[in-house]
Parts: C-alpha cells; structure tokens; sequence
C-alpha cells in the first residue's frame, strides 16, 4: 500500500519555497541597488562590499545559533514561525526610506534567517516516524521547493527592479 505524504510537507514546502525566493529576490539586486549611483547613499557606494559580505556571512553563521535555540528553548515550530515574522519585518524595512530602515531590515533577516533555516528541515524530518520510506521522497519534494523558489526569484527580481526601480527606499530628490 503506498502511503501519502502528509499535509504538512506541503505547507513546508511553499514556505520554504516562500523564504528562498525572498532570499533570492532581494540577493539578485542587494549589490546593484547598493552601487546605484541614482540614490543619494554614498556609504552604500563605498562600502557595497563589505556590506555584502557581512550580509551574506550573518545569513550563513545564525542558523548555528538558531538550532542551538530551537533545540534548547523555542521549539521547531516556534523558531520557524518567527523566523517568518522577522523575515517579513526585515522586507517592509527595507521597502521604508532611509539608511536606518535599510540597516535595520538587513538585520532582521539576518536574524530570521538564523531562527527559519535550521529548524524547517528538521520539521520535514519530523513528520514521520523513524524508519519510514517516505521520508527520502519527502527531503526531494521539499528541496524543489528550494530549487524552484531559487530559478524564478532572479528572473522576477530583475523584471520588476527594470519595470519599476529597485525599491521605495529612495526618491531622485530626496537625501538622507
């Protein structure tokens, strides 16, 4: 008898596939937007890479800290939930005006990145009992959540930031 995926693999896997576009979206015109020289943020010029840097190395060292808390004190759940929260949080940042705005938003991705990514995984792992089948099909089903998150992301960002600019953060005559 072949049994079904459970429903909750599912809502992993738009959520995942959720979380990788965003990520995606935002990387493909993060170094763009930042040498922009339309935009009156001279800081961002000089200092583009190294604040990519810092981005992209918080984004890949929180998850160890954000394991280290699920498994401690939040849960899976909970950690993956406000990892969302912060997620969202950090986006409307960075579509607010101002350098303040664009720091603060980098920083509660950052942040949810590190309380999101470590613990969705382990909840596909937990949707079914020790030794069942399924549970390598499931891994396969949720990656392509990743994979296709990750292919439409750069091709959706690019389209919108030539349709309609990279954001609202900064108007032609307007200088923080």
């Amino acid at each position: 008898m072949l049994l079904r995926h459970p429903i909750g693999l599912y809502i992993l896997f738009f959520v995942e596939m959720w979380e990788r576009f965003g990520f995606y979206c935002m990387l493909a015109i993060f170094k763009l937007y930042m040498v922009d020289p339309e935009h009156p943020y001279d800081i961002l010029r000089a200092n583009s890479n190294q604040i990519y840097g810092l981005y992209l190395g918080g984004t890949y060292f929180t998850p160890f800290f954000g394991g280290i808390l699920a498994d401690w004190k939040l849960g899976y759940r909970l950690s993956v939930t406000l990892g969302a929260v912060f997620f969202v949080a950090g986006y409307f940042m960075l579509g607010a005006k101002g350098l303040p705005f664009f720091f603060a938003g980098l920083t509660l991705l950052v942040i949810g990145n590190g309380l999101f990514k470590p613990n969705i995984s382990t909840m596909v792992g937990k949707l079914y009992p020790q030794g069942d089948a399924r549970v390598d099909s499931a891994f396969t089903i949720f990656y392509m959540g990743i994979n296709i998150g990750a292919f439409l992301s750069p091709i959706v960002a690019g389209a919108v930031a030539s349709r309609y600019g990279y954001c609202l953060l900064y108007t032609s005559d307007a200088a923080d």
